[in-house]
């Protein structure tokens, strides 16, 4: 049987005892995993595929495949970030299925029709809140998002709006600790001047 990590020294992770109660052949188990991330992973898979039926598929066949290869789970990684390295994979499968052969690069830039959106963004823009809503500032958001490069927006999703460290990150995405860095700075300050831009152009065209 799989060895199942434990969060901190003596405090077992808690989805180490889902984990084991599913290898062990309860189903009941990992529909509770599901239930716990399928929202989580739901999002990531729209902001990768931009669609959302797609994004379905995703979680779907993402959850099937944990559930096939769970003895494969050694416990070198959260059971969560196992989960979302398969999301991805999964998310990066079906964009190339979708463009017909063409290869998809976590580098590359693809239109865009985002979902959820960070929150602690507002805080990059200046000073949006006190001229909007937060029903406004968010759709404005979305829009701004949408201009990221791919492999940048996924860092980014997964860093700040998902949550994971750095390190995690990495892991999932196969890239070094120094890339998800560099990839998250840079996508942070492109949104960062994208929203001042937007801003001062429409402060401009209300004058």
């Amino acid at each position: 049987m799989a060895t199942i990590q434990v969060t901190g020294e003596d405090e077992p992770h808690p989805d180490v005892a889902l984990v084991a109660s599913a290898l062990a052949g309860d189903v009941r188990a990992f529909e509770t995993l599901i239930q716990k991330y399928d929202r989580q992973i739901f999002r990531i898979a729209q902001h990768i595929t931009q669609n959302r039926e797609d994004a379905q598929d995703v979680v779907q066949d993402a959850f099937l495949k944990a559930y096939e290869k769970l003895s494969q789970f050694q416990g070198n990684s959260k059971f969560y970030t196992w989960l979302v390295r398969i999301a991805v994979n999964e998310s990066l499968m079906r964009l190339r299925k979708r463009r017909t052969g063409k290869m998809v690069s976590i580098d590359e830039d693809i239109e865009t029709a985002d979902g959820s959106v960070p929150r602690d963004l507002a805080d990059w823009s200046p000073n949006p809140e006190q001229n909007y809503s937060q029903t406004e500032l968010a759709a404005i958001l979305r829009k701004t998002i949408q201009g990221l490069p791919h492999g940048f927006r996924v860092v980014f999703v997964l860093r700040d709006v998902d949550g994971l460290s750095t390190e995690e990150t990495a892991e999932t995405l196969g890239l070094s600790i120094p890339a998800v860095k560099s990839r998250l700075l840079r996508a942070r300050l492109q949104l960062r001047e994208r929203l001042s831009r937007y801003f001062r152009n429409k402060k401009a065209g209300e004058k």
